[in-house]
């Protein structure tokens, strides 16, 4: 069994309350005694517990991270990124899922709080003033959405859609349907406003389907449009909706890519898997969980080297069969 404090005291020669002291707060200790504490410690192999560090210090050593859906492979990667990099600095991580209400945000931020030292706030749905008001109260940091001076992590949507038209324009596609995800979704925002760019500065002719859940049945909704707007490609907010185009497409005995082209955002591991398999924007989903970790433990650990302010990670256009010629 690991020693104890009392242990500690015991073999360096003081109580039990300058142990304590020594390790929580070692400036308010003489030197003679710090080192006596300290070398008992390292003999011993002593590791005070967090839930110890905590009484003294008031830190938790646990973060907390929010996102809007545990069910998409993308916030899955996301919480993995994170919380690989959170143990890794000797944190534990609390994750809740707002099953992509809005609503939910603002409770499960403000309930966490009280529980971790920090929390790390996903692709929020939340108006932006209510946001920096939850910054206000708690030591926040946001993933996938600027939003007025709160520390961010974003993600350069605007290039993964240029990357994807880009490829399609190149193969012959002029008349391109976009599936829209989310109202309130600043990643559907930004992709739409790339593909608006597109068509003003190109000879693109972009159409627009409206929003969409941003699941595979959204996808499956998507696709009878997709088909009556005279499309030749299409570009969808995530993998979830173009998986749903494909299967639906599948149904209705539509070749794949000789007459549709189709192409997602995210490349989550389904991507890979699909016949065809899909086209699609890679996004850090990682390593935008793990850069959130890094940045929210910036606000609390203030000696830590200090990352940008905003971190805009890049996207790598993936190509694969779901892609071709225009017909």
């Amino acid at each position: 069994m690991p020693a104890g404090a009392r242990e500690v005291a015991r073999v360096a020669g003081v109580s039990l309350s300058t142990v304590s002291r020594t390790l929580a707060r070692p400036d308010q200790v003489a030197p003679e005694t710090r080192e006596k504490v300290l070398a008992a410690a390292r003999s011993l192999g002593y590791r005070p517990s967090p839930a110890a560090r905590g009484l003294t210090t008031g830190r938790t050593q646990t973060l907390g991270l929010v996102v809007p859906d545990l069910e998409n492979p993308y916030f899955t990667s996301v919480v993995k990124g994170a919380q690989r990099r959170a143990l890794s600095l000797g944190y534990a991580l609390i994750v809740a899922d707002t099953d992509e209400d809005s609503r939910q945000e603002v409770e499960l931020v403000r309930s966490i709080a009280t529980r971790a030292d920090g929390v790390i706030l996903c692709s929020p749905r939340t108006p932006e003033e209510v946001i920096v008001d939850l910054a206000a109260d708690c030591t926040m940091v946001l993933v996938n959405r600027p939003c007025g001076d709160v520390p961010t992590v974003t993600i350069d949507n605007r290039d993964g859609v240029r990357q994807a038209l880009d490829h399609l324009r190149a193969l012959g596609h002029r008349r391109i349907a976009y599936v829209g995800g989310p109202r309130g979704s600043w990643s559907d925002d930004e992709r739409l406003a790339a593909v608006r760019d597109a068509e003003h500065e190109s000879d693109l002719e972009m159409i627009e389907l409206g929003s969409f859940r941003p699941y595979v049945s959204g996808g499956v909704a998507a696709a009878d449009l997709v088909l009556a707007s005279g499309a030749t490609a299409v570009l969808t907010y995530n993998d979830l909706l173009a998986l749903g185009v494909l299967d639906r497409l599948r149904q209705r005995g539509v070749d794949v890519p000789g007459r549709m082209s189709v192409v997602g955002i995210d490349n989550i591991p389904a991507a890979a898997l699909t016949t065809p398999p899909l086209t699609s924007v890679e996004v850090p989903r990682a390593a935008s969980g793990s850069a959130g970790v890094d940045l929210l433990l910036q606000r609390l650990e203030p000696e830590r080297p200090v990352p940008p302010a905003e971190d805009r990670l890049a996207v790598q256009l993936v190509v694969r069969g779901s892609t071709g010629t225009a017909p």
